[in-house]
């Protein structure tokens, strides 16, 4: 029986196509989603060869860490522990050594080094060895050619170890140990000398105003006369070196006399090892003379075996 159209037509589905004759397909066909290939096996420049995105490589966690309160309280507790222990490192070496007076002994510049120089070499024609003082304070190094510096002392110090290291290489005798040695022997020298110098001092009990830095300023200013005589040694060969030795050597006394007898005061407590009033003076006297006596001494041994 047919049935009358109603103004609409009827459509027959559609059948699905048949996959094409040959191999048969075993799985799905998703090489849309790869990225491109040519021909010499290389990626398209259209793909992204960045890497994983930011949500695979944590970004957002990391970000969640510095904003979590937690974290934030512990880095607090951290800088704070780290800021204690500074001020403890701080205030252990203030007990031993003051920053502030070791910064006094710096300040130099390069006219107060030029004066110092010539006065080490040439004291004979300096008149004023007075320190002065402000209030109180001595003045700075750069105020004072008189005051103590650590400043030469310790250039003087590594340019004789670089021109003992050129001596020895110059003879053929250079080894790391050998120069080791010489500026460990150098040292220790220094030190004996300021203790030895300490020691005196307080079983004389000899009341002065020199500070420990003052003396290793004054043992220092060996080092001056030394490099003149190793130079003079590797340029005029021994006669030059003994020379140059006598020379240093009497210039470091007069200076060490001068300068010491402005530092050293007479001041003795009568009752120390039984000496009266008239023997203060003859112990500054012997101390002032000993100390500079001991310089030419270790110059010598010092320099002696720099030049052949």
């Amino acid at each position: 029986m047919d049935l009358p159209h109603h103004g609409y037509r009827a459509t027959k589905p559609r059948a699905r196509a048949a996959p094409p004759a040959g191999d048969s397909v075993l799985f799905d066909d998703t090489s849309s989603a790869a990225p491109g290939m040519n021909s010499q096996g290389f990626y398209t420049p259209g793909y992204n060869m960045a890497g994983p995105s930011n949500d695979m490589q944590g970004g957002p966690g990391v970000n969640n860490l510095f904003t979590d309160p937690m974290a934030n309280a512990a880095v607090m507790y951290g800088s704070s522990l780290a800021n204690q222990g500074k001020d403890i490192v701080n205030k252990e070496i203030s007990r031993f050594m003051s920053m502030n007076k070791l910064k006094y002994f710096f300040e130099v510049d390069t006219r107060y080094v030029l004066k110092k120089l010539l006065i080490l070499m040439f004291p004979y024609t300096h008149q004023d060895w007075e320190v002065r003082y402000h209030r109180d304070t001595p003045l700075t190094p750069r105020q004072d050619v008189n005051a103590p510096d650590l400043y030469i002392p310790t250039m003087a110090f590594i340019t004789y170890i670089l021109l003992a290291g050129m001596a020895l290489g110059i003879q053929k005798r250079f080894s790391p140990e050998v120069l080791g040695l010489c500026a460990s022997t150098a040292l220790v020298w220094i030190i004996i000398e300021v203790l030895v110098m300490l020691l005196c001092l307080y079983l004389l009990t000899v009341h002065s105003d020199l500070s420990t830095f003052d003396l290793i300023a004054y043992s220092g200013y060996k080092y001056v006369g030394m490099i003149f005589t190793v130079f003079c040694g590797l340029l005029f060969g021994s006669d030059g070196y003994y020379v140059a030795l006598g020379w240093s050597s009497c210039a470091l006394m007069f200076f060490i006399v001068r300068s010491l007898k402005m530092k050293i005061l007479p001041s003795i407590s009568s009752d120390s090892m039984g000496l009266g009033s008239s023997a203060k003076p003859q112990l500054r006297l012997y101390i002032t003379v000993a100390t500079a006596i001991f310089q030419p001494i270790i110059i010598y041994w010092l320099t002696s075996h720099l030049v052949r």
